[in-house]
């Protein structure tokens, strides 16, 4: 029987030390960078072949620094100023039920194992737990 726990596979690396000033929505800024560098477990060339055929890649990431041990069903968006509650479901909070994000980047490059992606609108360190 398989573990269900989500694992990281990777971690990307990007300028963004803490969350404050990181875009709401990937692609908003094409010019930030990540690098995208697998765990050792992962890092063989052979589970990113034909990759390279793709512009864009999908990560499924954790707000690590989101977890919590209790649910809200509604959540203060700061696009809003933090001052209206919505349904945690109509917004991109980090604050969910599982702390599963998804963020749409552009390949850029593909060195070795290493992905390099533009558009990126995640946490220095945020782990991926899988690229589709």
């Amino acid at each position: 029987m398989q573990n269900n726990i989500l694992k990281p596979i990777a971690k990307i690396y990007t300028d963004f030390k803490d969350k404050f000033g990181i875009p709401r929505q990937s692609g908003r800024v094409p010019s930030l960078t990540g690098k995208i560098i697998f765990e050792p477990e992962f890092r063989d060339i052979e589970a990113i072949r034909g990759l390279e055929t793709f512009n864009y890649i999908w990560l499924i990431f954790d707000f690590t620094l989101a977890h919590r041990d209790k649910f809200s069903p509604t959540v203060r968006p700061p696009r809003l100023g933090g001052n209206k509650r919505m349904g945690v479901f109509a917004t991109c909070s980090p604050f969910r039920p599982n702390n599963i994000g998804l963020s749409c980047v552009k390949l850029e490059k593909i060195d070795g194992t290493e992905l390099v992606v533009s558009g990126a609108d995640l946490m220095d360190g945020t782990e991926i737990v899988d690229i589709k």
